[in-house]
């Protein structure tokens, strides 16, 4: 059963920037300031920058296979099942990780005021988001958006309340450490902008996501890499070294500073907010992961099931609250920086992954957004985010190595004996060393992916195309060479003797030229009996010689129709002339590998469908 599209830009935007608000800028930065002196407003800028660059990638990643799993999704098809699976257990353990990490500040914020142990309270919140996302996706986002307004608001009064209160003496030295922990420092607090990934694992639940998701991506990272460095600006020039340094309550701290108790009670609220937009989030996402990880039978079938009633993944949401309850014991130090190498490993991958799918001449990877300064952006992406990775705490490192071990090792016993997924990275092997290495399925799947996408529902006209002749020439040739060899396949569709054909398609050419342009022509006649019409597709690589005057064409039609089909006849030239009008069709067309890549071509166009 599928999930439904239900989720606009607002959803979009409030389900990333809900996800980032969180720990990374409520509990982090004393714990960041103590690692790096004032200079923790770059660590928190460069990061932001860093996540910026990364999700343009993931952006157009996104939209070329808007699929629940999200990074999981495309790095399988980009660089493998095996690559795939780590990766999609890796983020699923990451964004389970960052949920905890929000239960654990919300926890802290209602132990005073409520009687019971904080790993009690925080099982029942955990709880009650998991029965809130099995209700529905759309009502956990619409729950989402509610509480990320509010939290905005707070966030942006915080700021303006505090910047006039600012101590420059505060501020010197400002990087006591040295730019070494400042770069690591970055690495440590990446985990702050790990909502963007979860935008991605429920793509296959957004309306037009190949416009809304990067609108709503871009706008999100871009307000929050400002909020964040002015927030940490703030708390670090009103509050100093001996108040800030491994506090664990930063920024509510600062807004007593200048604001008193009330300012205090505010912040404090705004964290809950934030804490709750992160585990809602975190539950809603990661389960995605679970989800397709199942589907592709990389896991038991039985994570990936759909509740009938409220379209929701209510397994992988079990499982996920589970992991979620259990890692609220782990250290909060673990937490934050297991979650943000996995992050940053996400990211390198799929800068690799745009890489390998461009360079693999995939055809029917279309993305709607495509990533700018191709591939000179990814690269530096790659450079930068293996640095970081390189300056991070070598604790979580091991644990991180330990968890990719392990995924492959569950790939290797299981998943390896049930796939059957082809990647990107075949393709390109395939192209390099000439060598037969793929069948075709990732072409198919992708096909697929586009008409949902897109929201293609196939009509009459589609319904030939998928089943017409298809004649691919690769010398240039005559117009006599060609309609003797058309008019052989078309002879045995209509049951008509084959030089009856040839002079047919010979008489209509010689009444009126049907080159309609340099590169195209559409010959069309009318045949004898009823109900009859067929739709013949011809690429000629090396052109066709119609006339002196048009000795090159590469693209023809042929349409061959009896009298009672003259309604659908003109309904498949309209569609044709459609179809060949769009800015990169003569490119496509060139560019298809095999007869079924130039009927994709047809059948992937952007045409308004004309339903019975």
């Amino acid at each position: 059963m599928k999930l439904k599209r239900e989720l606009g830009l607002i959803h979009v935007f409030c389900i990333a920037s809900g996800a980032m608000i969180s720990s990374g800028i409520f509990i982090l930065p004393g714990l960041a300031h103590a690692k790096a002196g004032p200079a923790v407003v770059f660590s928190y800028f460069l990061a932001g920058i860093l996540a910026a660059m990364g999700l343009l990638s993931i952006a157009e990643l996104t939209t070329a296979m808007p699929m629940a799993g999200g990074d999981y999704f495309y790095i399988s098809r980009g660089l493998g099942p095996a690559a795939g699976t780590i990766a999609g257990l890796l983020s699923w353990f990451s964004l389970s990780l960052k949920s905890a990490f929000a239960l654990i500040g919300m926890a802290m914020l209602a132990a005073p005021f409520i009687p019971l142990n904080w790993h009690v309270i925080a099982a029942i919140l955990c709880i009650i988001f998991m029965l809130v996302n099995l209700r529905g996706t759309k009502e956990a986002a619409g729950f989402q958006v509610i509480l990320v307004i509010a939290l905005l608001g707070l966030m942006i009064a915080f700021i303006a309340k505090g910047f006039g209160q600012i101590k420059i003496q505060y501020f010197e030295p400002f990087a006591p450490y040295g730019m070494k922990s400042v770069f690591s420092t970055a690495g440590f607090v990446f985990v702050s902008y790990g909502g963007l990934i979860q935008v991605a694992s429920i793509a296959g639940e957004i309306k037009d996501p190949g416009r809304t998701i990067p609108r709503g991506m871009i706008i999100a990272i871009f307000l929050m890499v400002l909020l964040y460095t002015l927030m940490i600006f703030v708390a670090s020039g009103v509050l100093g070294a001996e108040e800030l340094d491994n506090s664990l309550t930063p920024i509510s701290d600062a807004a007593q500073v200048f604001w008193g108790k009330t300012g205090f009670i505010l912040i404090s609220i705004a964290a809950a907010l934030a804490f709750i937009t992160t585990a809602n989030a975190g539950i809603m996402t990661a389960s995605r992961y679970l989800l397709a990880v199942g589907k592709d039978e990389l896991l038991p079938p039985a994570v990936s099931r759909v509740g009938k009633k409220y379209k929701t993944p209510y397994i992988a949401i079990f499982i996920t609250a589970g992991v979620i309850l259990t890692a609220v014991f782990l250290d909060i130090y673990i937490l934050a920086e297991v979650a943000s190498i996995v992050f940053v490993l996400g990211y390198i991958l799929a800068s690799i992954s745009i890489i390998i799918l461009r360079q693999s001449g995939l055809q029917n990877y279309r993305p709607v957004f495509k990533a700018p300064f191709y591939p000179w952006l990814q690269l530096v992406t790659i450079i930068g985010f293996s640095f970081v990775l390189l300056e991070m705490g070598e604790e979580a490192f091991v644990i991180t190595t330990i968890i990719v071990f392990l995924g492959f090792l569950f790939y290797w016993f299981y998943g390896r004996k049930s796939v059957e997924k082809e990647s990107a990275l075949l393709h390109l092997l395939e192209k390099i060393t000439a060598k037969e290495l793929v069948t075709g399925r990732l072409e198919t799947e992708l096909k697929g992916i586009i008409r949902e996408r897109d929201e293609i529902v196939l009509d009459e006209f589609d319904r030939f195309i998928e089943k017409c002749i298809v004649i691919d020439i690769d010398k240039h040739i005559s117009l006599e060479e060609f309609f003797k060899a058309t008019s052989q396949k078309m002879a045995g569709r209509f049951d008509v003797k084959e030089s009856v054909m040839y002079d047919m398609l010979v008489k209509r050419e010689a009444q009126s030229s049907t080159v309609l342009n340099p590169d195209l022509a559409i010959p069309h006649i009318i045949i004898q009996g009823r109900e009859g019409f067929d739709i013949f597709l011809v690429r000629a690589k090396k052109g066709i010689e119609f006339s002196s005057k048009y000795n090159n064409v590469t693209t023809v039609f042929i349409l061959a129709g009896t009298k009672d089909k003259r309604n659908f006849h003109l309904r498949a030239l309209s569609a044709i002339a459609h179809i060949v009008q769009e800015p990169m069709f003569g490119k496509k067309w060139m560019a298809a590998k095999d007869e079924q890549g130039l009927r994709d071509v047809i059948l992937l166009s952007s045409r308004k469908r004309h339903l019975e």
